[in-house]
């Protein structure tokens, strides 16, 4: 399984409250329909002022070709046009990893 994990940063013109809103909600919305999507989880730093990131998203699909399906969809375009209105997609890191649980309680 291949995990995208995005730091994000919020636009300038939205406050974090704002950002966490429409990204958890409506965004949210649009994007848990992405083709092959298998696992969608957010993060919200509890202390935004002391934080380099607003947010880390993670995104799990089956393989790399699964991932790159889901955003060269017309659904996937849109998923990354609508992100773009609320965050600085050139502002955080996106890295694609494998998940190797080392300890689980």
């Amino acid at each position: 399984m291949v995990k995208m994990v995005q730091l994000l940063v919020k636009r300038d013109d939205y406050s974090h409250e704002a950002f966490v809103e429409r990204w958890r909600g409506e965004h949210a919305d649009m994007a848990r329909d992405l083709p092959g999507l298998q696992k969608y989880v957010t993060a919200v730093p509890n202390d935004p002022e002391r934080s380099s990131h607003d947010g880390v998203v993670e995104l799990y699909f089956e393989d790399m070709d699964a991932l790159a399906a889901a955003f060269d969809s017309e659904l996937g375009e849109a998923v990354q046009a609508d992100a773009a209105e609320f965050a600085d997609m050139d502002a955080g890191e996106t890295l694609y990893v494998e998940e190797q649980v080392e300890y689980e309680a």
